[in-house]
């Protein structure tokens, strides 16, 4: 998985009369709860899910530790836990941050122009930076789009624009993408009867398949899967790209954009003079919205929910999740002052991409713990336990360099 939007880097007017101040607008305030928000992904992303998974492999019988697991990994195709909400949050904040990053820029003199340039570098920036970390201990580099900050990169100068117009053409943009992709999977063909799913990399016996109306959104035998035959294969590989193991593709980046805009969208609630409650109130109302379409279309076989091709519903009912944690962070963090438990979070959230960065190098802290406190250190608990233990040790670690480097106001900027 992969990162949020950067950081908002924002300075707080100060309310001095001065010539300066009175050419250019306020820079907003920093919004705390984003960046609470944003630490609390970036948390969870960073644990590699603690490896809970390997403890309730090793205590089967319990419900407890089963429950757990299911919700610190992602589904098999439909449907949607904990771990599947962490990628649509980053995406989300992305669009959430954009007012306030562009609010920033112009109080700080910088035209259209230039914002447009810079919105453009850091698209490229974000593309090439996923490619570059899923190329990680691959004997090439691995041109592959489907990471987090890639899929971010490939419509961040479309969300930068649409961050322009008004929040009607933004809602209106959200419903062309989604209707429009709905269509381009529904009219795509179903493959032949009899047609070997094996070559795609789908078990014959696959138990998640779907059916009727819903086969057209199966894995690897779907449009974008067909976009990615051709277009991953124009980058250099040791051998042909035939499909994807998990079933992601690159033209995810089109639908995850309406996540993006959505965030949009709340980022303007938020920026907007309305009072706090009447915001928290209002991201309510769009949670219980995204949640309840998102629903309905999974239930009624018109769209169903899978996260790893962001099917319109899943679009919808995962930004419906997004508005309620943003609403539930604000809403304590913002709104009611109660800020002093987010602090771990909150330096996190400052610092995302060095936390990003030191997430995809964990082998190095693994290694580094095991060579000097012994590779039984962990094995106090029981074997059951040691690799979670390990995973928690790993993470405060990570914890650690970013604490440090937040108190010597290092930040990692794109």
């Amino acid at each position: 998985m992969s990162v949020n939007a950067p950081a908002v880097a924002t300075q707080p007017f100060s309310g001095k009369s001065n010539d300066a101040a009175v050419l250019k607008p306020a820079a907003p305030e920093r919004l705390t709860s984003l960046d609470v928000y944003r630490g609390a992904a970036m948390m969870l992303m960073a644990s590699e899910g603690l490896r809970i998974a390997a403890v309730a492999q090793k205590i089967p019988e319990s419900a407890f530790w089963a429950f757990l697991a299911y919700h610190t990994d992602h589904v098999a195709w439909s449907g949607c836990c904990l771990w599947d909400l962490i990628q649509p949050s980053f995406m989300f904040m992305t669009g959430v941050s954009l007012p306030y990053s562009i609010a920033s820029r112009r109080a700080k003199g910088d035209s259209f122009q230039s914002l447009l340039g810079h919105a453009a570098i850091r698209s490229l920036i974000l593309i090439f930076l996923g490619v570059f970390f899923r190329s990680v201990g691959e004997p090439q580099t691995n041109f592959i789009f489907t990471d987090v900050l890639s899929q971010i990169g490939l419509g961040y100068i479309f969300l930068f624009l649409l961050g322009w117009t008004s929040p009607r053409t933004q809602l209106a943009a959200a419903g062309a993408i989604l209707v429009g992709y709905w269509a381009a999977f529904a009219l795509y063909p179903l493959p032949p009867q009899g047609f070997d799913t094996r070559t795609v990399g789908v078990p014959a016996d696959w138990k998640y398949q779907l059916s009727g109306f819903a086969a057209h959104w199966n894995k690897n035998t779907n449009i974008a899967h067909h976009f990615d035959t051709w277009f991953l294969n124009l980058f250099p590989r040791s051998k042909p790209f035939l499909f994807s193991n998990g079933g992601y593709q690159t033209l995810n980046f089109i639908p995850s954009l309406a996540t993006m805009i959505f965030g949009l969208l709340a980022g303007n609630i938020l920026k907007s003079d309305r009072s706090g409650f009447d915001k928290f109130k209002t991201l309510l109302i769009a949670a219980f919205i995204g949640l309840t379409l998102g629903t309905i279309l999974d239930v009624t076989g018109i769209c169903p929910s899978v996260k790893r091709i962001w099917t319109p519903a899943w679009t919808l009912y995962s930004s419906g999740w997004t508005f309620l944690l943003l609403a539930i962070f604000y809403g304590i963090i913002d709104l009611q002052g109660y800020r002093r438990w987010s602090f771990p979070l909150l330096v996190i959230g400052m610092n995302s991409i060095a936390m990003y960065s030191l997430a995809h190098v964990d082998s190095s802290f693994h290694n580094t713990l095991r060579t000097h406190l012994g590779k039984s250190f962990f094995a106090f608990a029981g074997a059951a336990y040691t690799p979670m233990l390990e995973q928690i040790a790993i993470l405060f670690s990570m914890w650690l360099i970013i604490l440090w480097m937040h108190q010597r106001k290092i930040f990692l900027r794109i």
